[in-house]
């Protein structure tokens, strides 16, 4: 697969075959997940650890894709479920905020930059301690293993997408295929049919939808050729985002608050804003002008780009 470890000088990919540290292959996800119970009354907190244990196991030990990771490929990504006194009756019955993050090293730095920070706020599920997770992807198990399976191939397709245009399609299909199987159980975040425009059937609708394939893009463009190269072509870097961030702005004209593009500037604002804390006025302006129309939620942040 394309990743990271491609870009290792031949050199040092040699000497690590030497070493053989390339020679057993791992699984995909290197998942850390936090289980907070605080505001559910429940005071056992055995419950809590139990779920954190199986649910970072399910995301871990599962091989999710036919490609070969090594172990420093796996990738990186927190999963933060915030529990809360679920509505429905019956012992075990939760709902949940959950936090999904996943980042990507950048290419001769110590730094990693998000990728995807998306928040769901639309989870429940019934779950007795030492449960098993079963997960099949053309039928529904569970609500438990739907979600996670389902960001689980979000996280691999965004991170694919960010080595190789497109490269993210096969995984987001069996994400759009969970969608499809859970779409019927009545358990919110995966219907069409909602007020809501943030939930997971519109996320990879948006991800597999031709008008948004210059968010899609800009996942390649954004990280290869401006983050990685940017501390030796800074301006060269900032001018292909500037360029994104464009055709971004045409997108959001066919397709005004797609969570597709929502969840793109999610990850990025923070990290925009310092990439154009310097550099010429007037392409700052121009990035600040764009941003404010495509995500005003952040406007304040981004009035530091100009300043």
């Amino acid at each position: 697969m394309k990743s990271f470890k491609s870009y290792l000088p031949k050199l040092s990919l040699w000497l690590l075959l030497l070493s053989g540290s390339l020679s057993s292959y791992a699984q995909e996800l290197n998942a850390r997940v936090v289980v907070n119970g605080e505001r559910t009354e429940i005071q056992n907190e055995a419950i809590f650890n139990d779920m954190q244990r199986s649910f970072g196991q399910f995301l871990n030990d599962r091989k999710w894709t036919e490609e070969e990771y090594a172990e420093n490929e796996r990738i990186q990504c927190n999963i933060i479920i915030n529990l809360r006194k679920s509505s429905r009756s019956g012992v075990g019955s939760y709902e949940a905020d959950v936090q999904i993050q996943s980042i990507r090293p950048i290419y001769s730095t110590n730094y990693e930059s998000i990728v995807f920070n998306f928040a769901d706020k639309e989870w429940t599920f019934e779950y007795n301690q030492s449960q098993p997770l079963n997960f099949n992807e053309n039928n529904f198990s569970s609500n438990i293993s739907s979600l996670l399976a389902f960001y689980a191939y979000i996280i691999i397709g965004l991170d694919a997408d960010t080595f190789e245009k497109g490269s993210g399609d096969p995984y987001y299909l069996k994400a759009q295929n969970i969608v499809n199987n859970a779409t019927q159980t009545g358990y919110p975040g995966w219907e069409q049919f909602s007020n809501k425009q943030r939930n997971r059937y519109y996320l990879v609708e948006g991800l597999l939808n031709q008008q948004m394939s210059p968010v899609r893009d800009m996942y390649y463009d954004y990280h290869m050729k401006a983050l990685d190269v940017f501390l030796t072509k800074q301006e060269e870097a900032r001018q292909i985002i500037v360029d994104g961030l464009k055709n971004m702005r045409k997108v959001h004209d066919l397709r005004p608050n797609s969570v597709v593009t929502i969840a793109f500037l999610d990850a990025k604002a923070e990290e925009i804003t310092q990439i154009f804390s310097q550099g010429p006025l007037p392409q700052r302006r121009e990035v600040y002008n764009i941003l404010s129309v495509i995500d005003p939620s952040n406007k304040d942040k981004y009035q530091s780009i100009i300043q």
